[in-house]
This record gives structure tokens, sequence and C-alpha cells, in this order.
């Protein structure tokens, strides 16, 4: 930059020879000077507020373009993201009807090993073996003393466990957070809950997972953040679920049962307050599923209530006798010839311990449990009519109820449907189901004629299906199944002032392999109380039961699972709120006289 002199000589000289002020032109230049410094300075600040005006112009379209994305997206629920915690850990609690905790969680730790980190790993395997007794020194040993730089010892501690490692001292073994699925109930409603693992881990954080029962059915919605606040509520009753179980275990312990199960529902909503299956689990440490056998009742975690599918004998007599109602081909009182013989093609049809009942009416048909007169009242319905009436029952696929294992436990239907398959399914063989197919059927009886779903969902209210039978046939089988407890073969199930209605049955058990065994019997009581008002339908069925009773080893319903029935319902009916209706005692013979 060249800067131009305020009193330049050659400009002085010339305005002294004209006799002008030389000062004139050092303000001149001054003033000059002044200007160019002014535009100089003005053309910074404009250069300095343009680039301001473009960063603040791109800085808010920034955010208006951000905001237009925001509002023209889908809402989602914002997730945690703190180093090391990806895997989201919250699952929400599940609980009983009354709000009582089922399943929660629990804050706990896991404790992996950095072998490189270790100082001395075989003290430390030492340690950690008596702190853990089911570990391998020898395996840990190797682990450590490799070329392994990470392994998991144990997915999750208790505190006791966490603080005996954390004083082993050793640098190279470290702790992991973890949620674990805690059931403090135990072995309570096992089945139902069944139980959850953990899916993928991380040395912060484990994904907790449902593994079976409604913890796997729920899995989605358990996950879900938005319902970490929100539990799952099922139809369940706890106090009523411990009183079955008791009652179940001694049952079966007493009739010298293999396993039982037992369902309790409500007739009108479907609601499913109790369902036991034993022998039972404690989810808190499930056990794995069996690699080796043929049976699969022989482990803990068949389900027989929805998975014991089994032909169940005579409790389905009553569903032909209520149809031949419902089509006018009978009523209760119609005479129908028991007397034999009956045969279908070259197979006879007789009565349990070659009995002949001849001619009685349909109702004692039930009370009697015959075979002949029910296979000839469903010849009088026919196959079509029958496999119709049966599909409305529900009794041809999988029963809706809200837990994995229901899915598996597909009835069993015979190949070809024909007159000897429509006489022996009257009476309950040839059709398998399972005891909560049964708990769907009888409902429809006990409560007018109405399908309900079985739920394991809190309900408010009816929730009737379609009706699957007139009002006036479920109204005669109520009565008849009435008669069975008072003057039939259910006659140990008789609770004093609850009015027990119901049907045994007494099936032989098939093998695994095919056939049936000569000596094992599935045995079923299936009935509803109180009869005058039908509020609940239990279903209890025990698997090879045998008891001895006056010098005799009985295996029927009527001796085995009736029993264990009424003893249920004298305990469960008054938690359940249903008050006793007691007789009105006879008035004492006393004439009054006068002197």
């Amino acid at each position: 930059m060249t800067r131009t002199p305020l009193r330049p000589l050659a400009r002085i000289l010339e305005a002294r020879a004209r006799g002008e002020n030389p000062k004139v032109i050092e303000r001149e230049n001054i003033r000059q000077r002044h200007e160019d410094m002014k535009d100089r300075a003005r053309a910074r600040a404009e250069g300095r507020l343009l680039v301001l005006g473009l960063f603040f112009f791109c800085a808010f379209s920034v955010v208006g373009v951000r905001m237009g994305m925001l509002a023209t997206s889908e809402a989602q629920e914002p997730l945690a993201n703190a180093p090391g915690a990806a895997i989201a850990m919250q699952r929400a609690n599940i609980v009983d009807r009354e709000g009582r905790i089922l399943a929660t969680n629990l804050d706990t730790y896991s404790v992996y090993a950095q072998p490189p980190l270790m100082i001395d790993p075989v003290a430390a395997a030492d340690q950690l073996v008596a702190i853990f007794p089911d570990l391998e020194k020898e395996r840990l040993v190797k682990d450590f003393t490799g070329d392994r730089k990470f392994l998991w010892i144990k997915k999750r501690i208790s505190p006791e466990q966490k603080q005996a490692v954390h004083d082993i001292g050793d640098p190279g073994i470290l702790f992991g957070p973890r949620e674990m699925r805690l059931y403090p109930n135990g072995r309570l409603a096992a089945h139902i809950l069944g139980g959850s693992g953990f899916g993928r881990e991380g040395v912060s954080a484990a994904e907790v997972i449902g593994v079976a029962g409604v913890e796997k059915q729920f899995d989605d919605y358990l996950r879900d953040p938005a319902n970490g606040n929100k539990p799952l509520q099922l139809s369940l009753d706890l106090t009523i679920q411990a009183a079955v179980e008791q009652v179940l275990y001694g049952g079966m312990k007493i009739m010298n049962a293999k396993g039982a199960s037992a369902v309790l529902m409500n007739a009108h909503t479907g609601e499913v307050v109790s369902a036991a299956s034993l022998p039972s689990f404690d989810p808190n440490d499930r056990p794995r599923p069996p690699t080796s056998g043929f049976d699969p009742s022989d482990s803990p975690l068949f389900n027989r209530y929805v998975q014991g599918v089994y032909e169940l004998g005579s409790v389905f007599k009553i569903f032909t006798a209520a149809q031949a109602v419902q089509l006018g081909l009978v009523n209760s009182n119609t005479i129908i010839d028991t007397s034999g013989p009956m045969r279908i093609g070259r197979f006879p049809i007789g009565e349990f311990n070659g009995k002949n009942y001849g001619k009685i009416s349909v109702a004692d048909v039930i009370v009697h449990s015959s075979n002949r007169g029910t296979g000839r009242l469903a010849l009088q319905i026919g196959a079509k009519r029958q496999q119709e009436f049966l599909r409305a029952l529900g009794m041809f696929e999988p029963t809706p109820f809200e837990i994995v294992e229901a899915k598996g436990g597909e009835p069993l239907k015979p190949r070809k449907w024909g007159e000897l398959s429509t006489v022996t399914i009257s009476y309950g063989h040839g059709l398998s189901t399972s005891p909560m197919h049964l708990a769907a059927g009888y409902a429809a009886i006990a409560n007018g004629g109405h399908y309900v779903s079985p739920t394991i969902l809190r309900k408010n209210g009816p929730q009737y299906g379609p009706r699957v039978m007139s009002d006036n046939a479920a109204q005669q089988a109520q009565t008849m199944l009435r008669r069975v407890v008072t003057d039939g073969t259910a006659s140990f199930g008789d609770v004093a002032g609850y009015d027990v209605a119901g049907k045994t049955g007494t099936a032989d058990k098939p093998k695994p392999r095919g056939g049936y065994y000569d000596d094992k019997v599935i045995a079923t009581f299936a009935t509803f109380f109180p009869a005058y008002d039908p509020k609940y339908v239990l279903i209890v069925t025990l698997d090879e039961p045998s008891i001895v009773a006056y010098g005799e080893k009985r295996r029927t319903a009527g001796w085995t699972a009736v029993p264990v029935a009424a003893e249920l319902i004298g305990r469960i009916a008054p938690l359940l709120g249903l008050r006793p209706r007691l007789e009105p005692e006879a008035g004492a013979a006393i004439t009054l006289t006068s002197n």
C-alpha cells in the first residue's frame, strides 16, 4: 500500500508561487485519507454482516428441516443410549386378578473373567469352586491359563455370592449388572407363567426373554418399554391357586397317581381362575427339557391340562344327551333300550363290568353311565351332526388359551368317522382332547348354552360366544349331571351347601408307541357348581390312579378323581365368595295340647 504524503513538495512550491496557503493542501489530504479509511471500514463491516447472515440462515434452515422431519415422521419411544447399555432390560411385571405379584424384576450381577488380567489363576479357580460347587476346577484352570481372553463364570449370582467373589480380590474377575426375572411364589402357577431366560447378552446388560407360558406368549408386550409401568394382569387368583395345588398334590399322593391336573374356570367369562399341573417345577430354576424317553408326561415341564391329549371317557356322554335333546329327538324322560347285545360291524358294544340296565330313561343313561344307551342316542344323531356339534364346542382345534403350550394340544380325531366312531366317541373313546377342551364344553352347559373361550386374561362381565345348544337342552343336561352326583357314579362328589353336578370318566391310558395299557387309566371328573346357579367349572384329572378300598384295587374316577374334586370344591368355594345353601332342618314333631 502506497501512502500519499500530506504535504507533497511539488504542490507546496507551486502553491507558494501562486501566493496560496500550503496548509489547505495538507487539510485536503487529511480529509481524503479519512474518507478512504471510512470506506475500507464500511466494506469490512458489510462483509462480516454478510458472513453472519449466511451463518444464521444456514442454522435456521437446519432447524427448520429437522422440525419438518419430526412433524412428518411416526412417533417412536425414545431409547436410552449409554455406552455399553445398548440392550434394553426393562420387562413388565405379571400380576394376578387382585394385583398380587406373580413375576417381577430383580437387579443382580453376573461374574466373568478376563484371564490376561488375572494374577493367580489357580488360586482363583480354587476359591470359585468353593463358592460355586457346580463348577469344575480343572476346566476353570484350563480356561484361565489358556489363550482365552474372556469367559463367563456365572450369568447371575446372589448378593452373598457377589461378596464372596469380590473377596477373592483378583483383578481379572469382574462383575456385570444384570436384571433377572424373579418368581416370588416359587412353584405356584409354574405352568402358567412358564419361565424366562437370557437372549442377547453383553458385559453390561442382558436381554430377558420368555421361554414358555405367558412369559413367551406375551413376550412382545412384556418387553415393550411403553408397558414398563403397566403390568400384565391375569385371571388367576393367587390364593385359590395355592389351595388348588395343595389339595391336588395331596390327592395325587393318596390316590397313588403319576400326575394330576385341575382347571377351575368361570362358566360365564371363560376366565381360568386356577390351573394346576403336577408334578411341577420352579420357574426360578427351570429344568431342561428331557432328551430321552418316549413319554412326555414323565417331565415336570409337561403341561397336563393343555398338552395332555387323551380319550377322557364317559365325561363326553352328557354332550351326546344334550345334543339329542337339542335336536328334539328325546328328552330326559325318554326311554332308551340299553339291553344287549349291541354290535357295530364286528365290534361289540358292552357296559362296564358287563352290566345290563335294560330299558331306562335318558337321564338314567347318564346316571348309570350306559355305553349302549349313549351309543344308541348317537346313532339317532348321526355322524355329520355329531361332528358339527363337537366342532362348535371347540373339540377339533387347540384351545385359544393364551399360553404357548396350548398350541400343542391338538385334538386327535379318527381318520374315518363312520358308525363305529360315532358310537365310541359318544361315550368318550376315539376322540382325544385335553382337560381345557372339556372345561370349555362343560361351561357351555353350565351357562345355558353359549360357548366361552378359556382365557388367562382378566375380563369384565360375561364373554358369551355363539350359542351351541338351546337353553332347554342345557337345563336338562344340568339336571342330569346333578343326579349323577346324588344318585350315580359321582356320589362321593357332593359337597354340603354347594349342590355339585358333574360326570365321571375313566379311560384306558394309551401307550406312547400305540395301543393301551391293561392296568393304567386316566380318571376324570368334570363338574360345575353350584348346580342351582352354575358359576364355575372344575375339571380334575388323575394320571394312573390306583387305591385299595373295601379290599379291592380301584382305578375308576368315582373312587379317585371325584373325592379329590369334592375336597377342592369344599376348600375353594368359600374363597370364591360362594355362600353355602343350607337345607332347613325338619321341624320337631310336637303337638300342642291343652289341659
